[in-house]
């Protein structure tokens, strides 16, 4: 019986999910998780993950306190959250998840280094030990040096936004633990420069990514060669075999429901050999990502597009924000009016004690049985402040 490519390629890859999407990661069961700002921010809008958004504010507000400046509350929740889904996808898989570092920390090493820290931090409070961690950060020089550094203190570190060999081999001898190519933002370059289209075997980000994971393999590197960034299932074809490949929801579905034979395309027994070793120091990395225009422009890209995701993540969280603490005023005014009519104090408001408009009691009694509770009164009252006057 045939198997679908999928469970073949789960044979001699490790498949992770690509995703911020906690009900997709549910439904695929990969051994990893990655995010990434853009992953989270969609994330963050869907209806089913509010109450994450929404405790993970309101934690911040308590811990900064009630005069907090709504942009040092945004910056702690902002800080906060990836770690909140990291913690949600991690009581699902089995292995790791990876939290990426702010990008507008990509040149910054020292920031970069305590940002990390910062996170494996927030997530050892929550019980999770640093071996279930992947801190992602950019695969500039200097994010290069401070996994470096990270990976020497036991933190485990996934450099992204990875296009060219030079950034490979850095990360290699600087003894990170994973490296992610960006196969489909690569293939978008030359698409783009050339006008052509590419078969799968052709593809110039499975040529890519082929060509790194030959190189460590024949010069035995530890570092994990994790393929990302898909276009379509034939990259993922053609890539099959290595270390791991991170996969959106949308082509795990794809994979899932296509059959057939997956040979395995890269394997340490059949390796390239014509490849010789590259010394590398900052000076022939910036000498080799100037002359890779590729290169240079889509980590230059991927760098502001990142960014872009992360300020759009502040912006919606200051306007959930706003209507958290528009909700706390109203919930507070609610309180206070129940207390006054409740006059008993038997936590219900009787007609009697209602003592003004039938029309208004009869509101506020949702279910009509003749009291107000304060649930209720929390309930109608807001409902009431929400109401937009007739223009």
């Amino acid at each position: 019986m045939s198997q679908n490519l999928l469970d073949q390629l789960r044979a001699f890859t490790v498949v992770v999910a690509d995703t911020g999407d906690i009900q997709a990661i549910e439904t695929f069961t990969p051994r990893d998780a990655t995010t990434n700002p853009s992953l989270i921010t969609a994330a963050a809008q869907m209806p089913q993950y509010q109450p994450i958004v929404d405790q993970t504010l309101l934690e911040a507000k308590a811990e900064l306190g009630a005069s907090a400046a709504m942009a040092d509350i945004v910056s702690l929740a902002f800080d906060r959250l990836a770690v909140a889904f990291g913690l949600k996808i991690l009581a699902i898989i089995p292995g790791r998840v990876s939290t990426e570092v702010d990008a507008r920390l990509s040149y910054d090493t020292e920031a970069t280094i305590a940002k990390a820290r910062d996170l494996i931090a927030q997530y050892e409070k929550a019980g999770i030990g640093k071996e279930r961690v992947l801190i992602k950060i950019a695969s500039t020089w200097e994010g290069i040096k401070a996994a470096e550094v990270l990976e020497r203190e036991g933190i485990h570190c996934n450099l992204t936004l990875l296009f060219g060999l030079h950034q490979a081999i850095a990360c290699a001898e600087a003894k990170v633990t994973l490296i992610s190519p960006f196969v489909g933002r690569i293939l978008d370059w030359y698409v783009k420069e050339t006008g052509k289209d590419y078969a799968p075997a052709e593809d110039p980000g499975v040529q890519s990514v082929t060509q790194i994971y030959n190189y460590y393999k024949k010069f035995g590197y530890a570092t994990e060669v994790m393929g990302a960034s898909f276009r379509n299932i034939g990259e993922i074809q053609e890539l099959a075999g290595c270390d791991l490949l991170t996969i959106s929801p949308k082509l795990l579905d794809q994979l899932r429901s296509t059959e057939g034979v997956l040979p395995r395309k890269l394997d340490p027994a059949n390796l390239t050999l014509d490849l010789e070793k590259i010394p590398m120091d900052q000076e022939t990395f910036a000498a080799m990502h100037q002359k890779d225009p590729m290169a240079s422009e889509k980590l230059a890209e991927g760098i502001a597009g990142f960014t872009k995701a992360l300020e759009a993540l502040e912006h919606l969280l200051e306007e959930r924000l706003t209507r958290l603490e528009g909700q706390e005023h109203i919930q507070h005014g609610a309180e206070e009016i129940f207390h006054a009519y409740d006059l008993d104090g038997d936590g219900f408001i009787t007609r009697e004690e209602w003592a003004g408009v039938d029309a208004v009691f009869d509101a506020l009694d949702n279910d009509h049985d003749g009291k107000i509770t304060a649930a209720e009164m929390v309930a109608g009252l807001g409902a009431a402040f929400r109401l937009t006057p007739a223009a």
